[in-house]
């Protein structure tokens, strides 16, 4: 048990008349239970405070936990003591009044000099040396010898002998003085005097009584005399005002354990998230997972951009359309550049290597087939008869997802990001080295100004007031308009800094969780996409956020009492401006698009017709600008067809 102070500490016991449903606080690490709160934090507290010392080892200033860690890789060392050696060294242990530093070496001595039952040696046998292991001693002062008994490789006993002393032969010590210094003190449960645990006392036959001079109080040490006098009590008095005395809580902690204060900000209570995603909420994030690869990789893809509101509305529609069949077709053939496992698969089918608009289900089927995975297999056969469109939703995304996976696995795909990770770290060197120059040269330009100020200051005691005066008047006037009119060289600096970082900016590909909340819901941010999405801790549920006045009561609500919210509100704060920059535009772009609906529905019922270019269905209309122009006049014609 770790000493608190160097002096013995005791864990408190469990509250009385526990209810097995009433909820409680325990420490990890001593099985401690709390009622409140706030003893437990206390107590918490105080083991994380550096004035714990390892009982075993004697190492100092630990957190408690350190000092239990300390213990055990002691106590490791110490069982590593020759069995042979523990009932003697227990024996001269019991009820000592020394020091630890000269018991060590009073046993130490004692070890080179006498002989134990079960000591492993050397003797002379036939004119060599010879192991052996003293069997008994027999009789006692200068007539004492042993029995012992000759070992061979496998320590066993082979055959026996008595020798006296002048025969055997020691050439090492039996044990170190810091192996003895660790065992007594993992063997003892007190060191004035010493007192070995009643265990060991037992099991090796220790006597458990104290020496007739240690009872009439003439061996007894100061300190056991005053733990006999009762300050025992006066200990845990001592330890409970300690407690009392903790230092308050550092923050930020654990967001879990964060209690409301009467000294607390009030905080904005956090506005609900919106549901209303098309597909099933499962789902949302391998739709935003499709949908931000291939923004982000459409060049390589072939693939131009489109919204995911569009992808959103494609995946939901039930037929096939130019959207899906587009993206599917720019993964396979990206996959069959790669001439993987799909390649190979392929090939067996004799299948071609260009995708057309007629035969994409086909190459879709050998997909499901090759991923054999079970959700695929009921939903082949109406792939296979050309009812795409009839798959539900989750399905649809799972194949999206997986196709996705594959391609992330190809060659082309990992050269594609070496390269742009390389692009990354030029741009920052960069970015580092402008800012190195622009550090140098405003301290070159403040020594220039202090110079040129001493100089004014040191200038001859002769020169007329009047003219000193107007001196003075036009250098002030030449700081101040150097100052409010900033030269075209910090205009450069400028232009390059924001440069630097918007071209960092385009070369990232990676997106990344903004952070967690209190209850480990992470936040993202798309670049390409105006909403602040959230995704549960165990990813089944999504909603988002759509305003600028959401985004402020959210980052309102954030307690940076917690570890987690704290960071997330850092974040946010990092990025307000973009996120609220795009909030706002995506708000703006939603209320023309309704406005837009609006005027279709109208003018739609007026003809008595079903509306079919509302925003809606603005996914019908997509074409893909980057593919190939041998392709792209291709897909114009079978459309046309």
């Amino acid at each position: 048990m770790p000493l608190f102070k160097r002096t013995p500490f005791f864990l408190l016991d469990p509250p009385k008349n526990l209810d097995p449903k009433e909820k409680v606080f325990e420490v990890r690490f001593t099985k401690e239970i709390f009622r409140d709160y706030q003893e437990y934090l206390n107590r918490l507290n105080l083991y994380r405070r550096r004035v714990w010392t390892c009982k075993v080892s004697g190492k100092s200033n630990l957190t408690y936990e350190e000092a239990l860690v300390s213990e055990q890789r002691a106590a490791e060392k110490a069982q590593q003591l020759p069995r042979e050696l523990i009932s003697p060294v227990l024996q001269m242990v019991q009820y000592s009044t020394l020091s630890l530093t000269d018991l060590v070496n009073k046993i130490y001595g004692r070890l080179q000099e006498d002989l134990f039952e079960g000591l492993e040696l050397h003797a002379k046998k036939d004119g060599l040396d010879a192991a052996c292991k003293i069997l008994k001693v027999i009789g006692s002062g200068n007539t004492t010898s042993y029995e012992v008994g000759w070992t061979d490789q496998d320590n066993a006993v082979i055959s026996t002998s008595v020798l006296r002393d002048d025969d055997l032969i020691r050439k090492k010590a039996p044990s170190g003085r810091n192996m003895l210094k660790l065992f007594i003190r993992e063997s003892t449960s007190q060191n004035s005097p010493w007192i070995v645990h009643a265990s060991l006392a037992k099991k090796y036959g220790i006597p458990t009584e104290p020496p007739e001079d240690m009872m009439n109080g003439e061996g007894l040490s100061k300190m056991r005399k005053r733990l006999e006098n009762g300050t025992l009590e006066d200990a845990r008095k001592r330890l409970k005002k300690d407690e009392e005395q903790v230092v308050p809580v550092k923050y930020p902690i654990d967001d879990l354990l964060v209690k409301p204060a009467a000294d607390d900000p009030v905080l904005s209570k956090r506005c609900p998230a919106y549901t209303d995603f098309k597909v099933p909420l499962y789902s949302v994030g391998d739709l935003l997972m499709v949908w931000d690869f291939c923004m982000s990789f459409g060049r390589l893809l072939c693939l131009s951009p489109f919204s995911l509101s569009d992808l959103e509305n494609a995946i939901c529609h039930k037929e096939s359309n130019g959207l899906i069949v587009e993206i599917h077709t720019a993964l396979f053939h990206f996959l069959i550049k790669d001439e993987g496992d799909y390649f190979s698969v392929l090939q067996n089918k004799k299948r071609k290597s260009k995708v057309s608009l007629l035969t994409w289900k086909e190459y879709l089927c050998d997909f499901m087939e090759m991923t054999s995975k079970d959700d695929f297999s009921p939903n082949l056969s109406t792939v296979r008869r050309g009812h795409y469109g009839l798959v539900d939703t989750g399905v649809k995304l799972q194949i999206l997802r997986v196709l996705v996976d594959e391609a992330i696995a190809t060659t082309a795909l990992k050269e594609k990001l070496e390269e742009l990770i390389g692009q990354q770290q030029a741009l920052a060197a960069a970015k580092r080295e402008a800012a190195r120059k622009n550090k140098e040269e405003q301290k070159l330009n403040m020594e220039g100004a202090t110079e040129k100020e001493m100089n004014h200051t040191d200038a001859p005691s002769n020169i007329e007031d009047g003219n000193e005066s107007v001196n003075g008047q036009l250098v002030a006037k030449e700081v101040k308009e150097r100052e409010n009119a900033p030269s075209k060289n910090e205009d450069g600096k400028l232009y390059l800094r924001r440069h630097l970082e918007k071209e960092m900016l385009d070369q990232s590909v990676r997106t990344s969780p903004l952070g967690k909340d209190r209850l480990y819901n992470r936040y993202w941010f798309f670049r390409r996409e105006g909403r602040l999405f959230v995704e549960s801790a165990d990813s089944k549920e999504w909603g988002y956020y759509s305003t600028k006045e959401e985004l402020d009561v959210l980052i309102g609500s954030l307690n940076i009492k917690g570890i987690r919210e704290r960071a997330l509100k850092q974040q946010l704060e990092k990025f307000y401006d973009k996120i609220s920059n795009a909030l706002e535009k995506r708000m703006k772009e939603v209320t023309q698009k309704m406005l837009l609906e609006e005027a279709v529905l109208r003018r739609s019922s007026r003809v008595h017709a079903q509306p079919k270019d509302g925003p809606s269905v603005s996914f019908l209309d997509y074409v893909n600008a980057w593919k190939p122009i041998s392709k792209r006049n291709r897909w114009k014609e079978n459309r046309a067809v």
